[in-house]
């Protein structure tokens, strides 16, 4: 069984900007400070945050479903300003998904250069014995992490101190 969900925010900041977020390990760090409910410790495996980069993220210990996942940015295209990550140990792996995959894209505003729409599209494949968990995927957590990049970028913060570990 396969799915794809996806979802888009419009940021009130150059699509240059947004990338210089998305496109590397600051996106790491923006969640862990602005979103500890959803990652407790982001650790940099191995990697500077381009393809081949891998990272282990673990979860809260409130999170009943998975304690971990280790992912791989799989794409890092400074030109088409996307990033794909795909889990490639844990999380829903453990839970009968054979492939579990996020994409973010930053698409600039043509009409407004100080403007642009960030967009994540999670793609999901699991094994027809574990169809029931299907149920599970839910985009809001990166619709989540969409919103607080878009907060980090449109309020000027500065940069997060560095959480994740290499």
């Amino acid at each position: 069984m396969f799915g794809t969900l996806s979802d888009e925010l419009e940021v009130k900041a150059p699509a240059s900007e947004a990338w210089k977020v998305y496109g590397t390990l600051l996106l790491a760090d923006v969640v862990r400070q602005q979103l500890p409910d959803v990652l407790d410790k982001i650790d940099v495996l191995e990697g500077d945050g381009g393809p081949g980069t891998k990272l282990k993220l673990t979860f809260p210990p409130d999170n009943q479903l998975m304690s971990y996942s280790k992912e791989q940015f799989v794409v890092v295209d400074d030109q088409k300003m996307m990033k794909v990550a795909e889990v490639f140990e844990g999380g829903y792996l453990n839970l009968g998904f054979t492939l579990y995959r996020v994409t973010f894209q930053v698409l600039p505003n043509l009409n407004d250069e100080s403007s642009c729409t960030t967009k994540c599209i999670l793609d999901y494949e699991l094994k027809e014995d574990a169809a029931e968990n299907a149920s599970l995927i839910n985009i809001q957590p990166f619709t989540a992490i969409m919103k607080a990049a878009a907060n980090y970028l449109e309020t000027g913060n500065a940069t997060p101190t560095t959480t994740t570990n290499k």
